[in-house]
């Protein structure tokens, strides 16, 4: 099941603005307006947050005290928490961190900053993602650098292996092409992006029966849904 950001803010304004531009990068985004109802929805153990953006001001339960609940809670001990608040002091910023943020962000805030930064927050992320895909079909060895589609090795590129194990540590979740691009060929990269449609595409190929675990998201960017070995067969 695809998993979404959560954004626990008490402005609505605020709040549908960090959604419409999430969603526009492809991340599935659900609001919360207090620290209680953020806390009920991140401890949905069916459907978990993949990122918790959480306002500090909020009515009730404060974002520190939940930020806090959060970390003591097996579920979301290590999901990726950014604190967004209109206090700049540094006993605040220090606090948050203390408390287990992973960033903080002060109001106002530029939209294309924050979304580095989640960016960034999700690339650590990823990180920390298990060493191995395994589903009925493909085999992917993130460490060994090994891959596999109906127990037949498949030889890739180091720039194609890197699409797909961005993908694969981020199943059923769109990858937008820019954190394909920053990620596999560097913030430094300024070239025609239409290389990494090409690159997909030799992808998809050269892995065969298991090529169609690959979605494009149009005008957004590409989803890995994984291949069992029933879908794989029968295509």
């Amino acid at each position: 099941m695809p998993r979404y950001v959560l954004v626990v803010e008490d402005d609505p304004d605020i709040a549908e603005s960090l959604r419409y531009n999430l969603q526009r990068e492809g991340l599935e985004t659900r609001l919360a307006a207090s620290g209680e109802e953020g806390l009920a929805e991140a401890l949905n153990q069916s459907d978990p947050p993949c990122l918790i953006i959480l306002d500090i001001m909020l009515p009730g339960m404060s974002g520190l005290d939940l930020c806090r609940r959060l970390r003591r809670e097996p579920a979301t001990r290590r999901t990726p928490i950014i604190l967004l608040t209109a206090r700049a002091a540094e006993a605040d910023r220090v606090a948050g961190l203390d408390l287990g943020a992973d960033d903080y962000i002060t109001k106002p805030f530029s939209v294309r900053e924050l979304l580095a930064r989640v960016r960034a927050v999700l690339r650590r992320a990823d990180d920390d993602a298990p060493e191995k895909y395994e589903d009925g079909r493909l085999a992917i060895d993130h460490a060994d650098f090994r891959v596999s589609c109906g127990g037949e090795p498949v030889r890739l590129t180091n720039k194609e292996f890197g699409l797909l194990s961005l993908l694969a540590k981020n199943v059923g979740r769109v990858v937008t092409r820019q954190r394909l691009l920053d990620t596999v060929w560097g913030y430094d990269y300024y070239g025609d992006t239409r290389t990494l449609d090409v690159h997909i595409r030799r992808l998809r190929q050269k892995l065969g029966g298991c090529g169609e675990c690959i979605e494009t998201v149009v005008g957004v960017g590409y989803r890995f849904n994984g291949c069992p070995a029933e879908a794989a067969g029968a295509g």
